[in-house]
């Protein structure tokens, strides 16, 4: 049985494609384009004119607050503010921490410039959304904070800036006009997650450790943040994305976030997804594959890997390169579903993108005590078309694809002959590739899992060497 759902073109930007004219246009599609304006009469949803100096040429979206904010001091005044911060009090950063400093200075989190004050993070925490001096309502679902601990907070001692210093032990940014205030840590993290429950990964490795003050303020990254991991070529900002999309013509830009691998079925879905906008009218849609280069959970597969994969997918042809962007998304990871999900696609709306495809179970995980998905898997898609401050942005739900072992490929499940449907789940896979077995013929390209068969068989060199090594 087919779906049948509206679509309703925003008119922030029904103007981009003359074929959709009406904010009430209908479509009848087996998986629908939808976005529910239902909370909208609850909230200023705004426009702004961009003042001439921050013009970005791309028309696809606006970003949220009307301009992408860049912190990055400009080169030539590096080497005062440089010196200027040698003489603050320094606060140290972990390597999530800098993350977040990437992330707020590039402008995926704009309108925000800075490390959360306590009214931000409050509206963050308790509304999934901050709402400015002008009333206008942005998304803003996930807590952008730095922790200090007693010994740094008396040090600070009534100081109105501070340098962050890296975990390398350089300055890399400076922090004005500062506030601190208590952290709360089991309410931040019954408020994420849902949930308190021992085993949470970023709760393990970012909260539980940090300190028990907050302390927000206006960022000055003193250079752009680089890893010097052969991956920086990757790592586009939201500037950066917004003029790729006009060098490449993009009259629409779909968005598929992933933190693992690529499969066929994938592929299939976004390949899918081009040739639904091209039916709608649209001339050149481009993809952003935007895998998460940040913090992820140790057993996931690591961005090098990841990201190594994922050139062979397209030197494969399964996407094609000339309608496909690769770029790392800096942000680290929460694991914390409907709540992170909303964050994800607030993100992209910086980058430009007005599409956003949404799976099952997004940002999601099994429960870390229970045997159980942590979330129901379909909220993170309905969160997704109702959240405030995300209005302007069309959300593509998931089709389920699985391996048809009549085709012998990856295609849309079909229910009415579900028998004839394998679904490899991320944990199946990652054991044919431990062990060798290969997967069945037509789930991933050639190039792809050799990847991760290399991946994996190394780490079992490793562990192997492990024992002795320690006993010598």
């Amino acid at each position: 049985m087919s779906l049948t759902m509206k679509l309703q073109i925003n008119p922030l930007f029904s103007h981009l494609n003359p074929n959709l004219k009406s904010h009430k246009t209908h479509f009848n599609l087996q998986t629908p384009i939808y976005h529910s304006n239902k909370l909208t009469p609850l909230f200023k949803i705004c426009t702004r004119k961009m003042m001439t100096s921050h013009v970005i040429k791309s028309s696809l979206i606006e970003p949220d607050g009307g301009v992408v904010v860049d912190l990055i001091v400009p080169e030539n005044e590096r080497g005062l503010k440089r010196l200027e911060a040698e003489q603050m009090v320094k606060v140290g950063l972990t390597k999530i921490d800098l993350e977040w400093v990437h992330v707020i200075s590039e402008g995926w989190a704009s309108p925000l410039k800075g490390f959360m004050r306590e009214d931000e993070y409050l509206q963050s925490l308790h509304f999934n959304s901050l709402k400015g001096d002008d009333g206008c309502v942005v998304n803003m679902s996930l807590p952008i904070v730095l922790a200090v601990d007693d010994e740094t907070k008396d040090r600070i001692c009534g100081a109105n800036d501070v340098a962050l210093v890296g975990p390398d032990g350089n300055i890399v940014a400076i922090l004005r006009s500062i506030e601190i205030y208590k952290h709360n840590k089991e309410e931040r993290i019954a408020r994420t997650w849902g949930t308190i429950a021992p085993g949470l990964p970023y709760v393990e490795e970012a909260i539980t450790p940090a300190g028990n003050w907050l302390i927000g303020g206006d960022l000055e990254v003193l250079s752009p943040i680089k890893y010097n991991d052969g991956l920086d070529n990757y790592r586009l900002s939201p500037k950066q994305l917004r003029e790729e999309f006009d060098r490449r013509k993009a009259d629409a830009v779909f968005a598929f976030q992933l933190r693992n691998p690529v499969h066929n079925g994938h592929a299939l879905l976004m390949n899918d997804t081009r040739k639904r906008l091209l039916d709608l009218g649209y001339k050149n849609p481009v993809l952003l594959l935007h895998p998460l280069g940040g913090y992820t959970k140790a057993d996931d597969v690591p961005l090098d890997v990841r990201m190594e994969q994922h050139s062979k997918v397209l030197e494969d042809g399964v996407l094609d390169p000339e309608t496909t962007i690769v770029s790392i998304f800096p942000s680290p990871m929460h694991y914390a579903g409907p709540t992170e999900v909303q964050w994800h696609a607030k993100a992209r709306i910086n980058a430009g993108a007005n599409f956003y495809i949404v799976g099952r179970d997004p940002a999601g995980m099994g429960h870390p005590t229970e045997k159980r998905d942590l979330y129901d898997p379909d909220h993170g898609k309905k969160v997704l078309s109702m959240a405030p401050g995300l209005e302007k942005l069309n959300i593509l739900p998931f089709r389920v694809a699985a391996y048809d072992t009549v085709a012998k490929k990856m295609a849309f499940f079909d229910p009415s002959r579900a028998k004839d449907f394998l679904f490899i789940s991320g944990t199946k896979m990652r054991t044919f590739a431990r062990t060798g077995e290969s997967p069945p013929n037509g789930f991933m390209c050639p190039g792809g899992w050799d990847v991760l068969v290399k991946y994996y068989a190394s780490l079992q060199t490793e562990e192997a060497a492990t024992p002795a090594a320690v006993s010598a």
